[in-house]
């Protein structure tokens, strides 16, 4: 990736001449939440986003802190939209019914950010469904949300405008897949757990860019990231967290680089992984 600075003046140059429609999955926390606050930034408020969760009280107060828009409030440019769709993305019925009523009520997507998850040393933790939670969060949920919202992806490239998918995860880091149990009932670990998961986010972006073209699917990791999830992730850890901080990043400076590849021309169309 360029440096820091190159990325944030290349964001600006960037931002699309049309108001966007966003959708954050994870958007209430961490790095779906940086990017989303950064995204309001760089339009200066000229965007439709969508914060999606569980957490409500955190989305308003997410919601509160974004720009209104600059310019006639009369054009279709400069206009804001911001609101939160609850979700538990932890049960896929949840994420049927949610899909649902997007699909319902946009007219559009332009960009959609997957960014669910959690840090835990719990083993298995199956939902009523019998799917692990952090597999769940992980790939399930995401592949369901792209899966489920494509014809609003179609929609943004029908009117000449970007259409692009970036989940958030460990790109790069070459995880392992075994296909003799995909769902991990038999040899189930936190390894696994994230290997499989990797696994899946690569393969979800190349077979869905091998079906649409004409669209950009990225899988980005973003490095250690000073995030609730992980500054709160263990109360042993928290008297080193300070060693952690010249090896890892801000979620404002984490949002840019993720920015980046949902702005940038280099990323409009294929599989990227970052």
């Amino acid at each position: 990736m360029p440096a820091l600075s190159v990325v944030r003046a290349a964001n600006l140059a960037a931002i699309p001449k049309y108001r966007p429609t966003a959708l954050f999955l994870g958007g209430t926390s961490g790095v779906g939440q940086a990017v989303a606050e950064a995204l309001a930034g760089a339009t200066n408020g000229n965007a439709h986003i969508i914060l999606c969760g569980r957490n409500k009280s955190a989305a308003d107060k997410i919601i509160q802190s974004f720009p209104t828009p600059s310019g006639p409030p009369s054009t279709s440019t400069s206009t804001s939209t911001y609101e939160f769709e609850p979700c538990d993305a932890t049960l896929m019925s949840n994420v049927r019914s949610t899909t649902a009523s997007l699909l319902g009520r946009l007219n559009k997507l332009n960009y959609l950010v997957l960014t669910p998850g959690f840090l835990t040393l719990k083993g298995r933790d199956e939902t009523s469904e019998g799917i692990d939670k952090k597999l769940a969060l992980n790939y399930y949920a995401r592949w369901r949300f792209v899966h489920d919202l494509m014809p609003l992806l179609e929609k943004a490239k029908a009117q000449g405008e970007e259409a692009r998918v970036l989940t958030v995860l460990a790109a790069g880091t070459n995880g392992k897949l075994d296909e003799n149990d995909l769902d991990l009932k038999k040899g189930y670990g936190l390894k696994a757990a994230g290997d499989s998961a990797t696994a899946m986010n690569d393969l979800m972006c190349e077979d869905f860019a091998a079906q649409h073209p004409d669209m950009a699917f990225i899988h980005a990791f973003p490095g250690i990231v000073r995030t609730p999830m992980l500054m709160d992730f263990h109360w042993s850890l928290k008297p080193f967290i300070f060693m952690l901080r010249p090896f890892t990043v801000s979620p404002a400076d984490c949002a840019q680089w993720m920015l980046y590849t949902l702005l940038d021309p280099q990323f409009s169309k294929g599989a990227f992984f970052r």
